[in-house]
């Protein structure tokens, strides 16, 4: 569990990308009422064009995501869009097929990336948990974005109802020639959805088993798998924007966001603040752990979520005395800008996999 270097400090720093991995969250309204989202249902926020503009006037932005609600229901969606397509930055959506039907081709085109949110393998459960069509959708609309030539990916959240299942996400999103991200559940707004740690670990077994990995940055299962500390990351090269117009270092951050009229002030000093420092603190029991420099404490928006930011990711294993050791196969690597903004693992369905 130890090692004979020096501790390191609490905030034990990271490499961090030349530029900033920005997520915009244009508004949190959505056509759909999934019982796992973390998007806050109670009211309906949105940016304006111009906080988008002095966003990326202030900020050395590399790439945008555009995510949190159905970005397509903003009645400027058009205009911001356009906006952006002019700047130079790699530029993402993520959706639940809704946006990006709105979409011309010329628009769609603007996309280095086009993310569909997919968990079950199925049409009947995957449209009994989103929606009623969400599945056709989806497919209608990733077949569209292959034929214009704009990647895909699939994007899954692993929780209680789908742990075992995401290698046959894997296989769907072959079929558009798309990898499959994977975002752990965040007990944001309920924890009926939330793994318990050996869910946890069994489904990253059964992913890994039939699924080759293009990266992995949900940081225990990086550690586990022994693979070297990440570049940038939470606290370090992501900035949130959410609709509210508040800052935060992760999407699961919990709490209202730091205003945005600070975050403009500071540009690129915002990494410097409380929240950003929060998210890259390495916990004191961690401060001797040999896998520290892969993992750094676990995901710091989970221990936050938790009211335990000081303590070890719940889903640590060392502190369990546990000794687990992850095989995976190594896939081809892949564009994908929105790696760095979370704790996510992107792996490829394998060849000849049942």
């Amino acid at each position: 569990m130890s090692d004979t270097r020096a501790p390191a400090p609490a905030s034990e720093a990271r490499t961090a990308p030349p530029g900033v991995a920005l997520g915009l969250g244009l508004t949190n309204e959505c056509n759909l009422a999934c019982a796992f989202c973390y998007r806050d249902p109670a009211r309906v926020d949105r940016l304006t064009l111009d906080q988008v503009r002095a966003v990326m006037a202030r900020l050395p932005v590399q790439s945008v995501n555009l995510g949190t609600g159905e970005n397509g229901l903003h009645p400027d969606f058009r205009a911001i869009l356009a906006y952006l397509r002019a700047q130079p930055v790699k530029l993402t959506i993520t959706s639940n097929g809704y946006s990006v039907a709105v979409l011309s081709d010329a628009e769609l085109r603007a996309f280095h990336d086009v993310e569909f949110s997919l968990d079950y393998p199925t049409a009947d459960e995957q449209d009994a948990q989103r929606g009623a069509g969400n599945w056709a959708l989806i497919h209608e609309q990733a077949a569209r974005c292959v034929r214009a030539g704009v990647p895909v990916t699939i994007v899954a959240v692993m929780m209680k109802s789908n742990y075992r299942r995401l290698a046959e996400v894997a296989r769907v999103a072959a079929k558009f020639r798309a990898p499959l991200r994977v975002n752990v559940y965040q007990a944001v707004r309920s924890d009926a959805y939330a793994l318990t740690y050996e869910e946890y670990w069994d489904g990253f077994r059964a992913l890994f088993a039939e699924t080759d990995v293009i990266a992995i940055g949900e940081p225990l299962v990086r550690a586990m798998a022994g693979l070297p500390a990440p570049a940038g990351g939470c606290g370090v090269s992501t900035v949130r924007v959410t609709p509210r117009g508040t800052t935060q270092p992760c999407v699961y951050w919990p709490g209202p966001g730091e205003p945005l009229r600070e975050g403009l002030r500071l540009g690129r000093d915002i990494v410097n603040t409380e929240p950003f420092a929060q998210a890259r603190a390495l916990p004191e029991a961690c401060q001797a752990c040999e896998h520290r420099a892969a993992c750094h404490g676990g995901c710091a928006g989970r221990r936050r979520l938790q009211g335990a930011l000081d303590a070890p990711d719940m889903y640590c294993p060392i502190v369990r005395g546990d000794r687990i050791r992850l095989a995976v196969r190594s896939a081809g690597a892949r564009d994908l800008p929105k790696l760095s903004s979370s704790c996510t693992t992107v792996v490829m369905a394998r060849e000849g996999a049942r």
